[in-house]
């Protein structure tokens, strides 16, 4: 799979162009089909992004109401935490949204909560999976993401697959619990790479110096995910890699 880089002078153009990619695939979509799933990623640039599609005149070209709004992993914490994926893209984008995007379109992996039978991440994912399944075509166990976008961590890992943690190796299921995650929570939830890769495309978007060696890693081929498991995040029809000046300086230029 070929993977296009597109480069961006620095993090706060990196996010404004991202949300205008994003409403733009939309759009684009929307004149062929619907309805629309998109996988959201958390982290700075990510919530960055839903906060620039927010403020976005286009996004009232969208027609919401045939949008599903999905998450490629969460931090396994009460509902309404802080740290919470959900909780920041509410906050950047869904709030603004509001009747636009009914309710029932936002699928959100579940947050601790005992009393309503999710006390594990084990219980989220698989409550997870249960969901992912039922508006996904007959015989299949996901919808089809049309774009699954991901931020990615100065170690490389994407959703929370981390290198060289037993979460890279999962295989014949959409979702898994993590534990002892090697950056704060250490109780997450992320979809696995059986499910990554059905996705049509595949965006991941970084930005910083201190993802450089991370970003140089996942573009040079062969690497394998238990190093790099960005290398391994791609799409059936595509993959980008949305990136500032910073976060592509280790790459060598091609001749």
């Amino acid at each position: 799979m070929t993977r296009t880089v597109l480069v961006h002078p620095d993090a706060k153009v990196l996010a404004e162009a991202t949300a205008a990619r994003l409403l733009t695939k939309l759009i684009d979509i929307q004149s062929e089909q619907a309805p629309v799933h998109i996988g959201l990623t958390g982290g700075t640039v990510g919530i960055a992004t839903l906060a620039a599609v927010a403020r976005s005149e286009a996004r009232h070209a969208v027609d919401w109401t045939q949008v599903h709004l999905w998450w490629g992993d969460e931090r396994f914490l009460p509902d309404g935490d802080p740290d919470r994926n959900e909780t920041q893209a509410r906050e950047a984008l869904i709030g603004a949204l509001g009747d636009a995007l009914p309710a029932g379109n936002v699928h959100p992996m579940p947050a601790l909560d005992e009393g309503a039978g999710i006390a594990t991440p084990e219980d989220a994912a698989a409550a997870y999976a249960a969901e992912l399944r039922s508006l996904a075509p007959q015989g299949a166990e996901l919808p089809t993401l049309d774009v699954l976008m991901f931020g990615m961590g100065p170690d490389g890992h994407v959703a929370s697959l981390f290198p060289g943690h037993p979460g890279v190796d999962v295989t014949g299921v959409t979702t898994t619990g993590v534990h002892d995650s090697p950056k704060p929570p250490p109780l997450r939830v992320s979809l696995t790479f059986d499910a990554i890769h059905t996705a049509r495309e595949v965006w991941v978007v970084a930005a910083g110096a201190e993802k450089a060696a991370a970003v140089a890693s996942a573009l040079t081929v062969g690497t394998p995910a238990s190093t790099t498991p960005a290398a391994h995040a791609t799409g059936t029809d595509a993959t980008l890699w949305l990136v500032d000046a910073a976060a592509i300086a280790d790459v060598a230029p091609q001749s």
